[in-house]
């Protein structure tokens, strides 16, 4: 079988594109031909297909008006990825074309290329980017849901995009083409990583075919090294969307009997950590100085305000078998059942958030008894092995149906 793996970025950025490269890794060990497309950047991986990639797209740099008018017409539809991909499945002849992180840079113009090219077409949806113009369905300081609800056109109204009307304008342009071009329509599958996010994109695209298949992470971590510290450990985003500052807010108002670590940037470093309180704010951190932390800590706390989708932080602590202290909103209660795995809280509120942070730090046992259920359903649910029998199931199901 020969797959053909799409995603605009071919490096680590974040969260779609660890997906993007567990899954081609995957593909390569058990034998299938894999072909890369993406765009040409300078921290790239190693591809033997480099040649075909696209120009750099950046849309935060500096340009002319004429250059800023040619950016934004390859923000709606970028013909170059749509010919260098035409070119590309002419002659590697793929049967699966499964496509990642392509909003933007890439466009979703090049769906209906693979499809047209007679390729079966699969998009993994890591964000609520196909019902949200802007990705987050967060605005102002809640959740969002206008566009999904009413038109694109609320992402002008509001500004939606970094507060500018050219910006916002030029999202609802494109959500615009792609209701008029209908590109997802020509997806044979789209894969949601929550049940959640699936049930968003049945609102936005009723008559497309959806099946779920959670993210997962590998079960066979070094388990050296496992113990319980007793802090609380935040790892992630430093932003109003991530809970963050929620969470030193109810850190503060809890007894602080045992610390709070903070691991991660973002624009509200500075605010948040000229606080006077007993938060330790560690900066990024990455690799084995990242997973020690998580190895040590009582809890992981994910206090996220916005719609989370299948969270790569929930999976990390259960891995190493750490009770989650999350946010009972978007896909986080489907990945985290209350009493079970560790708390829910209601998003946003201080006072919850805090009562269940004085819970575990008079009930130290709670780490074990949590920890524990947490490893098992990650053994259940979320194991990277599991994740890759289901792709490779819905590939040779997709080859098995007839055009």
């Amino acid at each position: 079988m020969k797959v053909l793996v799409v995603n605009k970025f071919f490096f680590l950025k974040g969260g779609a594109e660890t997906v993007f490269f567990q899954e081609r890794d995957m593909l390569i060990e058990r034998g299938f031909s894999v072909i890369d497309f993406s765009m040409i950047h300078n921290d790239n991986l190693a591809s033997d297909y480099s040649a075909s990639f696209v120009d750099n797209v950046d849309y935060h740099a500096n340009a002319s008006l004429f250059g800023a008018l040619k950016t934004a017409v390859r923000f709606v539809h970028n013909t170059e990825a749509c010919e260098k991909l035409s070119e590309l499945i002419a002659t590697e002849q793929p049967d699966i074309v499964h496509f990642h992180n392509i909003y933007h840079q890439l466009t979703p113009s090049i769906i209906k290329i693979a499809k047209q090219a007679g390729c079966k077409t699969v998009l993994t949806a890591h964000d609520t980017k196909i019902a949200c113009p802007s990705y987050t369905m967060y605005r102002d300081g809640h959740t969002c849901e206008a566009c999904l609800q009413g038109s694109v056109f609320n992402a002008l109204k509001y500004r939606c995009q970094q507060g500018s009307w050219f910006k916002s304008g030029l999202l609802v342009a494109e959500a615009l083409y792609q209701s008029l071009v209908k590109n997802y329509q020509c997806l044979d599958v789209i894969v949601s990583p929550s049940q959640f996010l699936a049930n968003i994109i049945r609102r936005k695209l009723p008559n497309s075919r959806i099946e779920v298949i959670v993210n997962g992470i590998d079960e066979n971590v070094n388990q050296q090294d496992v113990a319980d510290h007793r802090y609380f450990l935040y790892l992630g985003r430093l932003s109003q969307e991530k809970g963050v500052a929620t969470m030193v807010a109810a850190y503060e108002q809890s007894n602080q009997s045992i610390p709070l670590k903070i691991a991660g940037t973002g624009p509200l470093a500075d605010a948040l950590s000229g606080r006077k309180n007993k938060v330790e704010w560690l900066g990024f951190k990455t690799g084995e100085a990242l997973h020690l932390l998580i190895k040590q800590a009582s809890a992981v706390i994910v206090p996220s305000e916005c719609y989370e989708n299948c969270s790569m932080s929930v999976l990390e602590a259960m891995a190493y078998g750490k009770p989650i202290i999350g946010a009972n909103i978007g896909g986080i209660p489907e990945q985290v059942r209350d009493g079970k795995e560790g708390r829910l809280f209601e998003a946003g509120n201080v006072h919850a958030l805090a009562c269940v942070m004085d819970e575990f730090a008079i009930r130290p046992e709670l780490t074990k008894y949590y920890g524990e259920q947490a490893r098992q359903r990650l053994e259940t649910h979320y194991s990277l092995s599991s994740h890759h029998r289901q792709l490779v199931d819905l590939y040779q199901r997709l080859l098995g149906e007839q055009s």
